[in-house]
């Protein structure tokens, strides 16, 4: 059984973005967060709000879909934002919650535009 993959979009307050794909989201985005790598793009620039994510059965799929939309132009991607994320609200911070426990299988499934 091949494992869940998902391709996501950060971004900072002043709206700069980063594609990314992963098999645990929200470790990875954890990551972001804690700018663990003080070099990566997102930490030097502050981009760390979850703002989109897409849900694949399998990482080829998360990675095919990951290609598709960093080849987009900026207002696509923004377009794409809106209508999942209208607010841009970081998504992940429902994750720690007290009596919410995070529970991928319940996350949207990938929309297609």
């Amino acid at each position: 059984m091949s494992k869940a993959g998902f391709v996501y979009i950060l971004a900072s307050k002043g709206r700069k973005l980063y594609t990314g794909v992963t098999s645990e989201l929200r470790i990875r985005v954890k990551q972001h967060k804690n700018k663990l790598d003080p070099d990566c793009h997102t930490a030097r620039y502050n981009i760390d709000l979850l703002v989109y994510y897409e849900v694949f059965d399998g990482m080829n799929e998360a990675i095919a879909r990951e290609s598709t939309i960093k080849n987009m132009h900026r207002i696509q991607k923004i377009q794409m934002i809106v209508a999942f994320n209208r607010t841009w609200r970081d998504l992940s911070l429902d994750w720690d919650k007290p009596g919410e426990p995070f529970d991928e299988s319940k996350m949207q499934q990938r929309i297609t535009f």
